[in-house]
C-alpha cells in the first residue's frame, strides 16, 4: 500500500477526523455527521491499512461505485466492485459496492469487517430506506459501522438506536463548510447582457458569469427542461473560446450535446448513456472546461463534481410517473455542490425571486418509513423454520432492532404473547377475523340450522322454497316462520310475467300468468294486435297457434305455455315459470331454499378460548403478517411457503412475479428470462395506453388480482412494471437491432441502456440466488445464467460464444 502510506504522509486530517479515527481504531462504531466535501471519506482512507479484514464502503448509486473504484484503483489499491451489474473481486480487502448487493451476506449472519454507509439518510428514503435500516439492524457485532452524512439533523437519535440494539457507537460532528457558501440575488446583478439577449435564464446566467461566478451548476425539474435550458444558454451566452473536442468525444457525445460542449455548456440527466455521463460531461465539469451545466433535479444524488455556483429553478421534479417535491435536504445536496474545494474561495447559491431559497435547504430529522422489509423478514423466517425456531419470532426479533420510535407491529406480536392458542392461528389479524367471521349457519327445510354450502346451485324455481316469518311478530324466531313453494307466493311470483295471476293445475298451490291471445270471429281466432307486434309476427296471414304458443317465452320473460283457457269469446294461455332457473342454496336435506335465514356462530373451537374476548375486540388492521398469508407467502405458523421462499431471494415485488410465472407450467422459461426485463423497465417503458402488458402480467394478475401492497404490488403488479422493455431488449439481443431505432421522444440512450443493464443486473441476481429444491426454480436459474453467459461473451471483443 505504498500510495496510501504516501497518502497519509501528505494529508494533515482536522481534529473531528482524527476523533473519528481514533473512535474506529478502538472499535466502536462511528456516526459521521459533516457538510458535503468537507472530507468525511478521508476518514476510511485513514483508518483502513490498521483494518484487519474486509472493508465494504457502499454508496447510493453505481455511478459513485464505479467512481470509486476508478479513484483507489488509480492510486494502487486492489479494490473489487458488488454494484448488481457489476461483480469483481468481490474478496479484495475493499469492496465498493451498493448496498443492496450485502442483503443475502447479512441476512446469513456474515459481514464485513468494517461496514461504510455513505448517505446514510437514505434510510428516510421512501423505496430504498427499509434495506438501510435493516442492513444497519442486520450486521453482525463483530462488523463495525461508518455511518457518513451531511443531511441528517438527528445524528444523535443514530448513535442512541445503535447503543440500544448492543452497539457501541460514537458520534463525530462537524458543521464547517470546507468553502463558504454565500448567496447572491441574481436580480441585484449587474444587469449587462446584451438587450438581444432573451429570456430570462439567459439573461441571468450570463450576468452571473460577468460577475466572475461561474462556472455554474443549474437544476431543472425535468428532462426536457435541462436540455432546452442548455440550448438557450449555448445560443445566447456571449461567445468564449470554444471547447476542442476529440474525434472520440464527438462520437461519443452526438450532434446535439457537441454543439453545446463547444460552447461549454452541457445538460447532465438519466437520458445520457453512462458514459456520456461518466467519461465526457462529468470529467469536462470537474476540469473546470464547462460554464454551465444544466442537470436534473432527480439525479442530483448521483452528481460527484461541484462548481462554483449553483442554481435551481424550481420545487418540484419529475420521479417516475410522479410530480414530487423537492425536500429540504435533497436542496441541501445540491447547493452542497457549490465551491470546489482548492479552486474557490468561496461558493455561492445563485437564488431566484421565487422559491427556493437557501434557507429552505437544511437537514431534517431522520424517520424511518412506515414500511417493513418483507422479503429480508421472511427470508429470516425461512432461516428459522429450517432450525425448528418459532419463524413468527425471529422476524418480531428483527423488527425490534428496527431504527423508529414508533413500533410497526408485524401482525403476530398478540399471539406471540399469548401462546398457541385451540384455533391454531399465530396471526393476530386472522385470529380475530377467524372468531368474527365465525361459521355462517342457514336455517334449512328441514327447520334446523345448518352450514351454508360454499356455493348456490341452479335449480328450476318450481323446487324451490321460500321462508315465510310470521306475521305481526316482533324480532320473530325462524321457528316461528315456515317453508313454502316459491310458485304458490303471490308476493314472491310478482317478478315474473305481466298480466294477472292465475292458479295452475296441480296437486298443490302453484301461480302462474294468463295471457289474452284473442278472440274467435266466425269460428277463426283473431290474434290480439298488441300481442302479435311484440311477438313481431305479421297479421296476415295470421301465423298458426303453435307458432304464436313458441315464441311467448321470449317475450312473457320465460313463461311457458301449460294450457288455454276459453272464456266466453276470448281464448287465454295460462303461463307457468316452474322452469325458470334460480339460484338456490342446496340445504342438508336435498331442498332448494331462497334468500333462507343465515347467522354466523363463534367456531366451536373457540366457545372456551382464553383469547376470545381478545379477539372479539381487538382492532382489525391490515398488517403484514396478515398480508403475507392473503399473498400465500407464509403458513399459518409462519412457514415460508415455495412462493414466499422465492420471495425472500429479491427485492420489492420482482420475488412475486417471477413465483407467479413459474408456477404456470406453460410459460416457456426461455420467454420469462427475456420477460423479466419489464419488472424493472419503470414509466419510460410503461406507456399509458399500452393494451398488451404481457404474459408476465398476466401472471400475477391471475395469482395476485388486483391487489395493492405499497412497495411490493400496485394493481397486481410490482411498482416499476414496465411493459416493453423486454420486447426492446429482445430486439436488440436476439434481432440485433440498433439501439437508435428504438429511441423515442420519451426514450433515450440512457433508457435503453439502464434497462439493458438492470436486465442483466437481474440475470446475475437470479443466477447467483440461494438453490431450492423446485424443478422450475432450478431450470429457470439455468436459463438465466445461459443468457448471462451469452451476454457477457457478446460484450467480448471477439463476440459470443457457445455456452
Amino acid at each position: 500500500m505504498p500510495a496510501l502510506n504516501a497518502l497519509q504522509s501528505l494529508t494533515i486530517p482536522d481534529l473531528w477526523q482524527q476523533r473519528a479515527v481514533k473512535a474506529l481504531r478502538e472499535g466502536r462504531d462511528v456516526v459521521v455527521h459533516a457538510p458535503t466535501g468537507s472530507g468525511k471519506t478521508l476518514i476510511f482512507e485513514l483508518f483502513h491499512p490498521s483494518l484487519k479484514g474486509q472493508a465494504v464502503f457502499t454508496v447510493p448509486t453505481r455511478a459513485l461505485a464505479n467512481d470509486k473504484l476508478a479513484e483507489w484503483r488509480k492510486r494502487g489499491w486492489e479494490v473489487g466492485i458488488a454494484t448488481g451489474d457489476l461483480s469483481e473481486a468481490l474478496d479484495s480487502p475493499i469492496l465498493v459496492a451498493t448496498l443492496e448487493t450485502q442483503r443475502i451476506r447479512l441476512l446469513s449472519g456474515r459481514g464485513p469487517r468494517l461496514l461504510v454507509i455513505d448517505e446514510y439518510q437514505m434510510i428516510a428514503d421512501p423505496v430504498r430506506g427499509i434495506h438501510y435500516e435493516q442492513a444497519i439492524a442486520m450486521a453482525p457485532p463483530e462488523t463495525q459501522l461508518l455511518l457518513l452524512s451531511g443531511s441528517v439533523a438527528n445524528p444523535q437519535d443514530i448513535v442512541a438506536w445503535l447503543k440500544r440494539i448492543g452497539r457501541h457507537a460514537e458520534l463525530v460532528s462537524h458543521s464547517e463548510r470546507p468553502v463558504p457558501l454565500e448567496e447572491i440575488e441574481l436580480q441585484n446583478l449587474p444587469d449587462s447582457a446584451p438587450s438581444s439577449l432573451r429570456g430570462w435564464w439567459p439573461r441571468a446566467i450570463a450576468n452571473a458569469l460577468r460577475a466572475d461566478l461561474g462556472p455554474i451548476l443549474l437544476f431543472a425539474p425535468r428532462r426536457q427542461a435541462a436540455e432546452a435550458l442548455a440550448l438557450q444558454l449555448a445560443a445566447a451566452l456571449p461567445p468564449c473560446a470554444p471547447l476542442s473536442l476529440s474525434p472520440t468525444q464527438h462520437q461519443l457525445a452526438g450532434a446535439q450535446l457537441s454543439r453545446l460542449l463547444k460552447a461549454r455548456v452541457a445538460f447532465h440527466h438519466s437520458g445520457l448513456s453512462y458514459t456520456q455521463r461518466a467519461s465526457l460531461v462529468e470529467p469536462l465539469a470537474k476540469a473546470g472546461q464547462l460554464r454551465v451545466v444544466v442537470a436534473t433535479m432527480g439525479l442530483a444524488a448521483g452528481i460527484n463534481f461541484s462548481m462554483r455556483s449553483v442554481a435551481v429553478s424550481g420545487t418540484t421534479y419529475k420521479a417516475g410517473p410522479f410530480e414530487r417535491t423537492v425536500s429540504p435536504p435533497e436542496l441541501l445536496q445540491m447547493y452542497g455542490r457549490a465551491g470546489r474545494r482548492g479552486l474557490d474561495d468561496t461558493g455561492y447559491a445563485l437564488l431566484t425571486p421565487q422559491p427556493p431559497r437557501l434557507g429552505d435547504a437544511h437537514p431534517l430529522p431522520l424517520k424511518r418509513s412506515s414500511k417493513l422489509d418483507w422479503p429480508s423478514l421472511i427470508a429470516l423466517m425461512h432461516q428459522a423454520s429450517l432450525r425448528g425456531s418459532n419463524p413468527f419470532e425471529a422476524a418480531a426479533d428483527l423488527n425490534r432492532r428496527l431504527f423508529s420510535t414508533l413500533h410497526i407491529p408485524l401482525g403476530c406480536e398478540h399471539s406471540l404473547h399469548s401462546g398457541p392458542m385451540p384455533c391454531g392461528l399465530l396471526v393476530d389479524d386472522e385470529r380475530a377475523r377467524f372468531l368474527r367471521r365465525g361459521l355462517l349457519q342457514i336455517w334449512g327445510s328441514s327447520r334446523q340450522w345448518e352450514p351454508k354450502p360454499a356455493a348456490p346451485t341452479t335449480v328450476p324455481l318450481g323446487e324451490t322454497l321460500v321462508f315465510c316469518p310470521p306475521k305481526n311478530t316482533e324480532n320473530p324466531s325462524p321457528e316461528q316462520g315456515s317453508w313454502r313453494s316459491a310458485e304458490s307466493l303471490g308476493s314472491f311470483m310478482q317478478r315474473f310475467g305481466k298480466g294477472s295471476f292465475c292458479h295452475l293445475e296441480g296437486p298443490h298451490k302453484r301461480l302462474g300468468r294468463e295471457l289474452l291471445l284473442g278472440s274467435r270471429h266466425e269460428g277463426a281466432l283473431r290474434y290480439a294486435p298488441a300481442l302479435l307486434q311484440s311477438l313481431q309476427l305479421p297479421p296476415n296471414p295470421p301465423p298458426a297457434l303453435e307458432t304464436v304458443l313458441a315464441a311467448l317465452p321470449q317475450v312473457t320473460g320465460g313463461g311457458q305455455p301449460e294450457s288455454l283457457a276459453p272464456r266466453a269469446h276470448q281464448l287465454f294461455v295460462r303461463l307457468s315459470y316452474a322452469q325458470s332457473p334460480q339460484q338456490a342454496w342446496r340445504d342438508a336435506s336435498g331442498g332448494a331454499v331462497l334468500q333462507p335465514p343465515e347467522r354466523r356462530i363463534p367456531p366451536p373451537v373457540c366457545a372456551s378460548c382464553p383469547q376470545r374476548s381478545w379477539c372479539e375486540s381487538a382492532p382489525i388492521q391490515n398488517s403484514p403478517a396478515h398480508a403475507w398469508r392473503t399473498l400465500a407467502l407464509i403458513e399459518p405458523d409462519g412457514t415460508p411457503t415455495r412462493r414466499g421462499i422465492l420471495f425472500s431471494f429479491f427485492q420489492h415485488g420482482e420475488g412475486l412475479a417471477i413465483a407467479a410465472a413459474l408456477e404456470d407450467p406453460s410459460y416457456p422459461l426461455d420467454e420469462l428470462v427475456f420477460d423479466i426485463a419489464n419488472l424493472r423497465g419503470g414509466p419510460r417503458f410503461a406507456e399509458e395506453d399500452a393494451r398488451d402488458l404481457g404474459r408476465l402480467a398476466l401472471a400475477c394478475q391471475r395469482a395476485f388480482r388486483n391487489a395493492d401492497f405499497e412497495g411490493y404490488l400496485r394493481f397486481g403488479l410490482p411498482h416499476d412494471y414496465g411493459a416493453g422493455a423486454s420486447e426492446a431488449i429482445r430486439s436488440i439481443v436476439e434481432l440485433g437491432r440498433g439501439k437508435q431505432q428504438l429511441l423515442g421522444e420519451t426514450l433515450r440512450m440512457g433508457d435503453l441502456e439502464r434497462a439493458l443493464l438492470e436486465w442483466r443486473s437481474l440475470l446475475r441476481h437470479i443466477t447467483h440466488c440461494p438453490d431450492h429444491p423446485w424443478e422450475r426454480w432450478r431450470l429457470f436459474q439455468a436459463e438465466a445464467k445461459r443468457r448471462l453467459l451469452l451476454e457477457e461473451a457478446r460484450a467480448r471483443p471477439h463476440g459470443p460464444a457457445t455456452p
